[in-house]
């Protein structure tokens, strides 16, 4: 796996001596990173600034991180022959991965990043993205022969980070339609598939991936549904470096396992994992809201609902699941 690092100070060796949480002095920082002790003070002002951080300073015991981190390191991702591009802070990782793509970059490879400034979920949602807390993950693909090529390739994907947030020690993890991933009715990950090119023809597929892996807190009304992260549900700090290689082990079995059988194949297997098979919903297609009661997804991903009676089928990226209250 090849990583190219980016940053203003490359990986901030200054972050990966701090990242454990503990005091340490401006002599021992500054020795280890060769700059003197005046500098220390201003590299980490800086720091706080770029990364949103909270970096304490006390007299005589020296500095620390208000919390711990775990940071990426190029050399603990797992080989699995997809070329990377880790960086400390991009706006999107999907939005890079396609200035990568149209800058003449081969697929299949990866974006991955520290921190998003604009995260994007879908329907142009916000995707609030911390410095070093959670995962921004970006796969491009190049697919040929059509558009039958992707079919249900989003839920293909649910299947890949389900098996890896479940791996993590989440055991109660399970999938909403479309691109969610739930642990007791809050969020935890989501999935942003994008296209470029000729989806008839030749074309590029962006797959999007954003876990809360060890997220604590945000700010007020920055995220707009209830939401949850590993850390919260386990009460302990994720290695982020050991769950990505765990997710992109998975997720090349599952991409494979698609491209040879369709998802067909995997459809039976996605429905067992859907938290909401079986249950009353209301499904908002534009201004229409349509209700029914979730049968299930056919063979190309779309979904099955109890509608007055008949079945009827839906599949779209604009389309929003919600329970109904009476549910």
């Amino acid at each position: 796996m090849r990583t190219l690092l980016h940053g203003r100070f490359g990986m901030q060796p200054l972050l990966r001596l701090l990242q454990d949480g503990q005091f340490h002095s401006g002599e021992e920082l500054g020795a280890a990173i060769g700059v003197s002790r005046a500098a220390i003070w201003k590299r980490l002002q800086a720091l706080e600034a770029e990364f949103d951080l909270s970096i304490h300073k006390v007299r005589g015991r020296g500095y620390r991180l208000e919390m711990p981190l775990s940071l990426l390191a190029s050399d603990a991702l797992t080989p699995i022959g997809w070329p990377v591009r880790l960086l400390q802070q991009v706006d999107s990782t999907n939005a890079e991965a396609l200035r990568h793509l149209v800058s003449g970059a081969i697929p299949p490879f990866l974006v991955i990043a520290e921190q998003q400034t604009a995260g994007r979920g879908r329907r142009g949602r916000n995707w609030v993205s911390p410095f070093g807390e959670n995962l921004y993950y970006s796969l491009v693909l190049r697919i040929t022969g059509g558009m039958r090529q992707i079919e249900g390739l989003s839920l293909v994907v649910g299947l890949a980070l389900l098996h890896a947030i479940r791996e993590a020690g989440v055991a109660d993890v399970g999938l909403k339609w479309p691109n969610d991933l739930l642990v007791g009715g809050r969020k935890i990950a989501g999935i942003l598939l994008e296209l470029s090119g000729d989806p008839a023809d030749v074309c590029h597929v962006i797959i999007g991936i954003g876990v809360n892996i060890n997220m604590r807190a945000v700010p007020g009304d920055a995220i707009d549904q209830p939401w949850t992260s590993i850390r919260q549900v386990l009460g302990a700090q994720i290695d982020r470096n050991r769950f990505v290689a765990g997710l992109s082990d998975h997720l090349a079995r599952y991409l494979e396992l698609h491209r040879l059988h369709g998802f067909s194949a995997l459809r039976e297997q996605w429905e067992a994992s859907h938290l909401w098979q079986g249950r009353a919903v209301s499904l908002a297609a534009g201004v229409q809201s349509i209700e029914g009661r979730v049968l299930g997804v056919d063979d190309t991903g779309a979904l099955r609902l109890e509608v007055d009676g008949g079945e009827r089928v839906f599949s779209g990226g604009e389309l929003s699941l919600r329970l109904r209250d009476d549910s």
